[in-house]
């Protein structure tokens, strides 16, 4: 039996593709940097693992019908990387093992320099109908000190491009809280990104990673972090200047015009269970969570024996499962349920500006969620007690 077991199929499907023309320095990410991406091969190698789930696991017959989807999301890596053709042959190929509306939500995450206005049509003809877009800054030297491959006008460019193909729906990602000595007027990105009218933000500190190259620097002493103050600044500054636009700050990291919320990530801060193929995919049925392995040679090489690519699995505890709806819980606007005994305990948080009581449910706002990892493990604690 596979590790990957459902009672019910998953709605939601994530699948992970590795590819990119080199690695960012803050990069931390399952990645194959290749100049020529191995399309057919990677293709194939999805393939066999959608026929190995699909025979390893009843819930996920091999027969589209079996297996309706909400939600497909193509994330990496660099997807975008795959070409026009090349994510039209992934959706179809995973459409002969699962079927998903007119309804559904299918993104891909793209690099602004593979998006072609040919390109666009091609994705968009193949079921994409939302892209989240890896612009990250619209300084030219933060670009350069990231090692972006593309420059600051590929991102208005690969905007235009989008919605001429049909594809409005787009988010826009930015990283936030670079090192001082890097020339980035944060309150001017986030200007520039509105001025391109997305319906959907994804905003990330920077953090420094070990085995990065941004990590290598620090460990030379070619960098200095940014401190905790600048991250609260721009933290707050985005919080300020996206709901004054409008925008609904829904998530400690997103932002969402009405209507607009990222259907396929809410499934992780929902706790719901979703499927993920592809090297180093993490996948999760409600109680066990496992993953394939990370190295994409060693994913297809195993997947050509017929020998199943997950690498490790574990079961949660109920204690486990508890401190994880907690953290998610607490990531939302939705917030949590808690008992007159566990509100009584955040009426600090209160006092201190972290949080909201709306009903029986308990809400942060976005100075408590500078706080999430700490909040989320007083709370827990305390609900242990």
């Amino acid at each position: 039996m596979s590790e990957l077991s459902f009672r019910v199929p998953p709605r939601h499907l994530y699948v992970h593709v590795p590819f990119c023309a080199r690695r960012c320095s803050y990069c931390d990410f399952s990645i194959a940097v290749r100049r020529e991406v191995p399309v057919s091969d990677y293709i194939e190698g999805i393939r066999r693992e959608l026929e190995l789930r699909g025979r390893a696991d009843e819930s996920l017959d091999a027969s589209a019908e079996h297996w309706p989807l909400d939600t497909l999301y193509l994330g990496g890596g660099t997807p975008s990387r795959l070409g026009g053709a090349g994510i039209a042959e992934l959706l179809a190929t995973i459409r002969s093992h699962a079927s998903w509306d007119d309804g559904a939500e299918v993104t891909l995450e793209a690099n602004p320099d593979d998006v072609s206005l040919e390109s666009a049509a091609v994705w968009r003809a193949a079921g994409i109908n939302r892209v989240s877009l890896g612009a990250q800054s619209f300084s030219p030297p933060a670009l350069e000190w990231m090692r972006r491959t593309h420059d600051v006008d590929q991102i208005g460019e690969a905007v235009n491009h989008l919605r001429a193909a049909g594809i409005n729906q787009f988010s826009i990602d930015l990283i936030f809280a670079l090192p001082d000595d890097i020339p980035r007027d944060w309150s001017d990105d986030l200007a520039r990104a509105l001025a391109l009218r997305p319906d959907h933000l994804s905003l990330y500190g920077l953090t420094v990673e070990p085995h990065t190259p941004l990590g290598h620097w620090r460990e030379r002493g070619e960098i200095t972090e940014s401190p905790e103050a600048r991250y609260e600044r721009d933290f707050l500054l985005a919080d300020a200047t996206l709901t004054a636009a409008d925008f609904e700050h829904y998530e400690v990291s997103n932002y969402a015009l009405p209507g607009a919320r990222a259907r396929h990530n809410s499934s992780y801060w929902l706790h719901v269970p979703y499927a993920a193929i592809g090297p180093s995919a993490h996948r999760f049925d409600g109680a066990r969570r496992s993953w394939n392995v990370a190295p994409y040679a060693e994913w297809l090489r195993r997947l050509r024996e017929g020998i199943d690519p997950t690498d490790g699995s574990e079961m949660l505890t109920p204690e486990e499962i508890g401190a994880e709806a907690t953290y998610v819980g607490l990531r939302t606007t939705d917030g949590l349920v808690l008992s007159d005994e566990l509100l009584a305990h955040t009426a600090r948080w209160l006092d201190a500006g972290w949080a909201s009581i709306v009903g029986d449910r308990i809400k942060l706002t976005p100075l408590g969620w500078l706080r999430l990892d700490a909040l989320a493990v007083d709370l827990t604690h305390a609900g242990s007690r």
